[in-house]
């Protein structure tokens, strides 16, 4: 039964609900769409919050905002893809919050074009930012999680499970985030630490108008979607319940969960569908 309680169980651990009231959350790539939308929620549901991203300036004016509607909230400048800013970031939130508690790994970049139409640069841009982000952003907080007991949550993707055609340098970031997470869930089994991962469709989050093309310059073609584009805010309240009831996998959406369970059961399938909806972008389907 999709949306309701059978669906959810195999995903849900049978424990007490997180209370992140007073609770130190941060956020990557938080200055706008679905960052944005998360440090919203999180606050609305009484957590201090940081904010991180490459846009200082950004992510200081939502802090701002934050704290205009009453909420505790911090923005910082951290580019994810190098590790000592993650870890200066870190440290300056472990400073006004006393450490970390929930770390959203949200930041991220696509890019849109046929393999054979990719520069290698553009591979090892979008990994250095999408895997290797959550990698050094993880890696700082991770000695706070832990003594805290806290909760470590990736945005993924369904490119992070399935197929998706002219994006192969975004699917592979985002299986890889799966490896590496779902493994890291199971090395703090013993720690108290909860590992989410997100797995959103195609979100109205204007990160298509920032995608790279195969040159390293904006994609020049539309993006073709699936099922259409969900809200931000849609998402991050799906997102930010499913963390607080402690899963392990959240799948937001009702395009989320099809495409989990066709990718699964019938990939030929899968594939074809994928194909006849976002093909036409480059000549397939």
């Amino acid at each position: 039964m999709v949306g309701g309680t059978p669906w959810r169980r195999p995903f849900a651990l049978a424990m007490k609900r997180r209370d992140v009231r007073g609770r130190s959350v941060v956020v990557t790539g938080a200055a706008g769409g679905l960052g944005s939308a998360l440090c919203r929620r999180y606050a609305a549901e009484g957590a201090r919050v940081a904010a991180l991203d490459l846009d200082g300036g950004g992510a200081g004016a939502l802090a701002e905002l934050l704290r205009g509607g009453g909420a505790h909230a911090l923005g910082l400048a951290c580019d994810v893809a190098d590790e000592a800013s993650c870890r200066t970031a870190i440290a300056q939130v472990g400073e006004a919050y006393g450490g970390v508690d929930v770390l959203v790994n949200n930041a991220g970049i696509s890019a849109r074009c046929l393999l054979r139409d990719t520069a290698p640069d553009v591979i090892r841009r979008v990994m250095a930012v999408n895997f290797f982000g959550a990698v050094n952003a993880t890696q700082a907080a991770l000695e706070s999680v832990v003594a805290r007991r806290g909760q470590l949550i990736v945005v993924s993707s369904i490119a992070g499970f399935s197929p998706l055609v002219g994006r192969s340098a975004y699917a592979a970031s985002k299986h890889a985030l799966h490896g590496f997470f779902d493994s890291l869930r199971s090395e703090l089994r013993t720690e108290g630490v909860d590992v989410m991962i997100a797995c959103p469709a195609f979100v109205a989050t204007g990160i298509e108008r920032a995608a790279l093309g195969g040159d390293g310059t904006p994609a020049r073609t539309p993006r073709q979607t699936a099922g259409g584009q969900a809200s931000p805010d849609d998402v991050a309240r799906r997102i930010v319940e499913a963390a607080l009831r402690r899963q392990r996998l959240c799948l937001p959406g009702t395009t989320s969960k099809l495409a989990w369970c066709v990718s699964r059961l019938a990939p030929r399938v899968f594939e074809r569908m994928m194909l006849r909806q976002v093909g036409a972008e480059f000549g397939l389907g």
